[in-house]
């Protein structure tokens, strides 16, 4: 079950449209160059968590790809009607909201942009409990390119992840469940959908690591969420440079994400590493309080 809710000059509350039967242009930039932007949130019993650091990130996002964005007022009602509409058809309960804007169809002078709510999949996080298989895989670019090369939009949210999904269907068939990106010079990035997060426990102080911004990854927003309830916590936070040793020899890793939150790395390369589920279920609970 799908919802799906256009923003449309003509229908200030949004307009609803069948997920089942065509929308989109063949046309339309976003499908035949992925030109456009995206952002994926979770709702919860009706209202979107973390929706101004969403938003934040789309605009960045928006910049970065020369778009012509939609007022944040315009999105927020129409993730409105899209979780109205689905909790009337699936009830209250936990929910994927996505957030897409094209630059619209082939020679148009609009964007196009919509909303697209459903429930979260039954199991998706219950797959990741156990702890995740990870393949380091190099992304093909060194961690300094970002600010060299800011056409290739590093650390913008685009459509164009053919890429990222090639690298874990790479993984599975390699015997894995997910993808560490790093780059050519050696540093920790990313993952496909996902930001790394790593802890260190040394004299009685824990310590939240990340990689640097400036590397070119896309800025998380669960990172930063926990992050902030972690120092709040408590706990030390610092950023990169990260390299792959530092994943080997810390504490616990995670995988964290809007909708998975946080999934546990127990093996690097087939080479198993920490982990701690006492650590995991601490931070799961700051994070699901910071939400």
């Amino acid at each position: 079950m799908t919802v799906l809710v256009f923003l449309d000059p003509e229908f200030p509350e949004g307009r609803l449209a069948e997920a089942d039967v065509p929308q989109l242009r063949a046309t339309d930039l976003g499908a035949t160059r992925g030109d456009g932007i995206f952002e994926s949130m979770l709702a919860v019993d009706g209202a979107a968590r973390k929706m101004e650091a969403h938003l934040d990130r789309m605009e960045s996002s928006a910049q970065a790809l020369d778009l012509i964005a939609p007022e944040r007022e315009t999105w927020e009602r129409a993730v409105a009607t899209a979780l109205r509409e689905l909790t009337v058809r699936e009830g209250n309960g936990e929910a994927v909201v996505k957030l897409l804007l094209t630059r619209g169809a082939e020679g148009a002078d609009s964007p196009t942009a919509w909303v697209a709510a459903s429930p979260v999949p039954a199991g998706s996080r219950e797959r990741t409990a156990d702890g995740l298989a990870v393949l380091l895989l190099d992304r093909g670019y060194d961690s300094t390119l970002a600010d060299r090369a800011p056409w290739l939009l590093l650390g913008a949210k685009t459509l164009s992840y053919a890429v990222n999904m090639a690298a874990l269907r790479y993984a599975k068939a390699n015997g894995a469940d997910d993808v560490i990106f790093t780059s050519s010079d050696g540093k920790v990035l990313e993952g496909p959908t996902s930001s790394v997060i790593l802890a260190v426990e040394e004299d009685g102080q824990k310590t939240l690591l990340t990689p640097e911004l400036e590397s070119g990854i896309l800025p998380g927003t669960t990172q930063r969420a926990l992050f902030d309830a972690a120092e709040a916590a408590g706990w030390a936070r610092g950023y990169g440079p990260l390299e792959p040793a530092h994943l080997m020899e810390a504490d616990a890793v995670w995988l964290v994400s809007s909708i998975r939150l946080l999934a546990p790395v127990t093996s690097i390369d087939g080479t198993p590493i920490s982990s701690s589920p006492a650590l995991t279920e601490e931070l799961t609970a700051l994070l699901r309080g910071a939400l």
